[in-house]
């Protein structure tokens, strides 16, 4: 591999994973290519594309259970992409029998390809630029997608899926050139970084997750059956405004503050709705309408995947990691289109619809700044701690006497304090001092009131953050 010089390990997976991504995104998950073989074959979509939706939910949420080394990943990816273009070759002909199990076959495998893709972020990918590479692999697989969708929809369906099949064996050969060596320096590494698990910040990621993109799915059935006729335009300007917000928020200083930006994406998202009830259904509507609402859907995919990408480093399997927070997103996809649908079918007007889509969206998205701030916290807390534990027993002591409090603590609850900065759960704390863990917890309120914190995540931050960072 040595020998493979203008390419270093970063770029051939990002390459790899991109191509992968192109042919899911235009094929397999609800792709172009894949409606208008069904539709040009005259054949019901609807549970086609809900079976090939389940089956990469279900690849993704259970990759993690059987990948767990990167060599296992490398040959997941090879042998899952190999898998889909296998069953993808009965689509170039009228064999409607085979294609129900052809999906069935890429979506499981293409999801577990994907989820096992973790193990190459983590390790090509430096900690705070995984921001980059996410940003990279989200563009450049929906350059491909648009590329192949131009093809599909205005030129030939079946020259559009021989594309789709081309990125899969493209993307093979790039994931084929991935070196290895890697491993165990990393392994090393996150054995000294892990700390206790990540198992409740990887719950509030997914719970992050579902909650945006059931509201996309909710807002994809409502809108886009509207613009339908304008199938050119649609084709290339589609995803356009996903890709430049995602090439925005790629480029920002690693300092400023994306809370704000998320702010802003509610803002775009609630605009579109709102111009979806005003204006009409020619060309500049459809312009304004898919430039705030795929912009926002940039912005806010960016930021979970981001977040997703440096929550690896603390994880002993990233397949899992990787993979569950990927079913977090489908599963929201799923469960929005299904909603779509049930209101859709129920006849209101489409004014109706889009208010009460606006309401899910409002009630929600409310819920996201605060669910922000916490999993940033509990990131931080995580990795605060990790360096807590490096340190001397005097260093640990002196920590906690230079953070002044509003009152003075007990001897009590010093102990429960040194405790919680080592990272101990209420039950190890309660088991360690010989009290119960409620009474453990009326300590640690009493300590979170003394430092005028509202939780643990806060509590950690506010005292580490200082002496352990640089």
């Amino acid at each position: 591999m040595n020998g493979l010089k203008p390419f270093n390990a970063r770029r051939l997976s990002v390459a790899g994973f991109s191509f992968l991504f192109a042919y899911i995104l235009s094929f397999q998950f609800e792709g172009q290519v894949l409606y208008s073989l069904l539709d040009l074959r005259g054949t019901d979509a609807g549970h086609y594309i809900l079976t090939a939706i389940i089956a990469h939910f279900v690849g993704l949420f259970t990759c993690g259970l059987f990948v767990k080394s990167q060599a296992a990943a490398k040959s997941m990816m090879l042998g899952g992409m190999g898998l889909c273009l296998a069953a993808t070759v009965p689509f170039f002909f009228p064999l409607p029998a085979l294609w129900m199990g052809g999906l069935i076959v890429s979506g499981y495998f293409s999801g577990c390809a994907v989820a096992a893709w973790g193990f190459f972020l983590r390790a090509y990918t430096p900690k705070n630029e995984r921001i980059k590479s996410c940003a990279d692999v989200l563009i450049y697989s929906n350059l491909l997608m648009i590329a192949v969708n131009v093809v599909a929809m205005n030129r030939s369906t079946f020259f559009g899926l021989g594309l789709s099949v081309l990125c899969l064996v493209i993307g093979m050969v790039f994931i084929w050139m991935l070196p290895l060596e890697k491993e165990n320096e990393q392994n090393k590494s996150i054995k000294n970084k892990t700390h206790g698990g990540i198992k409740n910040q990887l719950i509030l990621l997914c719970l992050f997750v579902f909650i945006i993109t059931i509201n996309s799915g909710l807002m994809y059935q409502v809108i886009n059956p509207a613009f339908e006729h304008l199938t050119g335009l649609v084709s290339w300007y589609w995803a356009a405004p996903y890709i430049v917000a995602l090439a925005i928020m790629r480029n920002l200083p690693m300092k400023a503050k994306r809370s704000r930006i998320l702010y802003m994406g509610m803002a775009m998202i609630m605009g579109a709705f709102i111009s979806f009830m005003l204006l009409g259904r020619n060309t500049s509507d459809y312009l304004i309408v898919d430039t705030l609402m795929l912009g926002a859907c940039g912005i806010f995919d960016l930021f979970w995947w981001s977040i997703l990408g440096e929550m690896l480093d603390y994880s002993d399997n990233p397949a899992h990691t990787f993979g569950m927070g990927l079913s977090a997103n489908v599963f929201g996809v799923l469960c929005g289109g299904v909603l779509g649908m049930a209101v859709t079918s129920m006849g209101l007007p489409g004014a109706e619809v889009a208010v009460i889509a606006l309401t899910v969206v409002c009630v929600t998205l409310v819920m996201l700044p605060p669910l922000n701030h916490q999993l940033v916290l509990l990131l931080k807390s995580h990795a605060y701690l990790a360096a807590y534990d490096n340190m001397s027993q005097s260093q640990q002591t002196d920590i906690v006497r230079q953070v002044k409090t509003l009152e003075p603590l007990t001897v009590r609850e010093q102990e429960v304090l040194q405790l919680i900065l080592s990272g101990k759960s209420n039950r190890e704390i309660a088991g360690a001092l010989f009290i119960s863990e409620n009474t453990v917890k009326t300590h640690a309120r009493s300590i979170f009131s003394k430092y005028d914190v509202s939780s643990r995540a806060e509590l950690i931050s506010t005292l580490l953050k200082n002496q352990t960072v640089g």
